[in-house]
């Protein structure tokens, strides 16, 4: 099963490299697979790789649903 995560893009660490926030989590990503991406923007990762940018409220709702399954699972 493939899992892609919804991150915020915090940093730009190079041209095609950016710190993505995931809930707290934050990761260096690749942004060599989708073009204008910039701070404050919302992206799609998976294996490190920012898929697309995403809508931010549609973001915001799915690391909430991940945040409350956390909870749930006393994490």
């Amino acid at each position: 099963m493939c899992l892609a995560v919804p991150g915020k893009v915090v940093e730009q660490e190079g041209d095609e490299v950016a710190r993505v926030d995931f809930g707290g989590v934050r990761k260096s990503v690749s942004l060599a697979l989708v073009e204008d991406v910039a701070v404050g923007d919302y992206v799609l990762v998976h294996v490190g790789f920012a898929l697309q940018r995403i809508d931010p409220e549609e973001a915001e709702r799915t690391l909430a649903l991940f945040a409350e399954m956390s909870q749930r699972q006393g994490g």
